[in-house]
């Protein structure tokens, strides 16, 4: 593991930093595979809404992941018992394939070895999340939410509404830890 990243708790003073942090680097990969003419986003031309990322705080464990003392990214994961989810993680567009995410991964599977299984999901069009989850991290695709399967846990779901956000779906991935 790399011992020049770690993660640090979210301090107050650095919140909205943080948010726009994190939307700055979802933004990338949407500008990325769909260029300026996306309609993913939630909000003012962002694929994730402050209020998704403030209630993601406000419920979990959020991090600053810091590499050789600078903010480079953040993560947010809520755990009960010997489950666990990761809500957010992300690593500055600026820094990507330097082994940021790896090494954050891994320091959080160290702080929380009580957790039996992770969970996640992201968006279908996020390749390089989903290369990263299962590739390198060693989750696995475990369900696919969409018009003809909704997520049962989503509070706002509405069957007779296709998903204006990602109308493709979400991959929901696990990692059980041995």
């Amino acid at each position: 593991m790399d011992k020049s990243v770690w993660l640090e708790p979210l301090q107050d003073g650095d919140r909205d930093q943080f948010i726009i942090d994190n939307q700055e680097a979802f933004n990338y990969g949407a500008l990325e595979e769909f260029g300026r003419r996306d309609d993913h986003f939630e909000e003012d031309s962002q694929i994730i809404s402050r209020e998704t990322i403030e209630q993601c705080i406000d419920e979990a464990e959020a991090y600053r992941i810091i590499r050789d003392g600078e903010k480079v990214g953040g993560a947010i994961v809520k755990v009960d018992g010997e489950h666990g989810e990761l809500e957010i993680l992300f690593v500055s567009p600026h820094v990507h394939s330097k082994g940021i995410g790896y090494a954050a991964w891994c320091e959080i599977e160290r702080m929380y070895p009580q957790v039996k299984v992770w969970e996640l999901v992201t968006p279908y069009f996020e390749t390089r999340n989903i290369h990263f989850y299962v590739n390198r991290c060693g989750f696995h695709i475990v369900e696919f939410f969409n018009s003809h399967h909704p997520d049962p846990s989503d509070p706002d779901y509405d069957p007779q509404e296709v998903d204006d956000q990602f109308p493709d779906g979400m991959f929901r991935f696990e990692k059980r830890m041995v």
